[in-house]
């Protein structure tokens, strides 16, 4: 059976709250374990977030009590979840019956313009750090989420070029996701390993800022990356309506003016798959894959509602033509290479 290995969820924010058991099967959000063996998930990434700005010391307080979260739901869950970080690893998992548990970390914020955090995140298990957000850090541009987003550094700063290198000296995967235009192609300047984009789609499918142009898609390709496509609706949809600063801001599903966007509209699957599509028509089924920022968006496809039906999207893509090789590739093993050529 293939490896289906998907490269960024975010139900970490779920783990916070101690009530919360992921073994348990659940009607609301995307993920727990008796979904994720439905779906014939093999690994996920778990985000490592925290909104901000943060004030001083908050970052890294957020990420040490989630990695402590992490650690220790994969103890309470070690008959059914392994704590991973190699390829190797994955597939021994896989051997054992046991879902793969890898960590990431969301925001470079997060490390507070500390090499030492960036080192510490490491030493906890991070395979990968997303270097920002929806807003930008003291040495990185965020690509927003909106046309009034400002840039304040041309992309990135020097310190910034000196975090990807020593991402790169580590083995902690360098994740473009969210950054700006400009510091994307001086993160491609600079790093000597690949890169992936953990969760970002195809803006010559839908025009929004925190998806890649096609030009952006060949140069993470010649990395010897990988792009994972979102399964967000406001991302994949071009005819996905408005969503609004304050909507974003409180993004609850009780909200009125967010009840009426996620009511009023639904995002045919094909939408979807239009992006992994374009995609590997660009660059091949080699330097795409899964990134569906599950329990981080609540607006999601028809027919891809939780990770469960992650089948569907597969079945999906052998009706445009894709052969077994390939989809074997996107739904895992191409993550599992770059594991092997980035991690130490």
């Amino acid at each position: 059976m293939s490896i289906v290995f998907d490269a960024h969820i975010d139900t970490t924010q779920r783990l916070l709250n101690g009530s919360w058991n992921l073994a348990d099967r659940h009607k609301e959000g995307h993920v727990d374990l008796p979904r994720l063996r439905e779906g014939g998930v093999t690994a996920a990434v778990l985000a490592v977030y925290a909104g901000g700005p943060l004030a001083p010391g908050e970052g890294v307080a957020a990420a040490k009590r989630q990695l402590a979260v992490l650690h220790d739901t994969a103890r309470r869950h070690s008959d059914t979840i392994a704590l991973t970080r190699t390829a190797d690893e994955i597939r021994s998992a896989k051997r054992s019956g046991k879902i793969a548990m890898l960590i990431g970390i969301e925001g470079g914020y997060l490390i507070e313009d500390s090499l030492d955090n960036l080192r510490e995140y490491h030493g906890a298990g991070a395979i990968y750090m997303t270097l920002t957000h929806a807003f930008s850090t003291n040495w990185a541009d965020s690509s927003g989420v909106h046309e009034d987003a400002a840039p304040l550094h041309g992309g990135l700063t020097g310190f910034g070029r000196e975090v990807i290198r020593e991402m790169n000296r580590l083995g902690i995967i360098v994740d473009i996701s969210h950054v700006s235009d400009a510091a994307f192609w001086q993160v491609i300047e600079t790093t000597t390993v690949p890169v992936i984009a953990s969760h970002s789609s195809c803006r010559a499918v839908c025009n929004h800022r925190r998806n890649l142009s096609d030009e952006m898609i060949r140069a993470i390709a010649e990395t010897g990356g990988i792009v994972h496509i979102n399964f967000a609706a406001a991302f994949v949809d071009p005819d996905f309506p408005e969503v609004t600063p304050e909507m974003i801001a409180c993004w609850d599903p009780k909200d009125s003016a967010v009840h009426r966007v996620l009511a009023g509209h639904a995002t045919p699957l094909e939408r979807l798959v239009d992006h992994f599509d374009h995609a590997m028509q660009l660059v091949g089924p080699k330097h795409v894959g899964i990134g569906s920022d599950f329990d981080g968006t609540l607006a999601v496809p028809v027919d891809m509602h939780d990770c469960s039906q992650l089948p569907n999207l597969t079945a999906a893509l052998v009706d445009r033509g894709y052969a077994e090789s390939d989809l074997r590739r996107v739904l895992g093993e191409n993550m599992l290479r770059v594991l092997d050529a980035c991690l130490r």
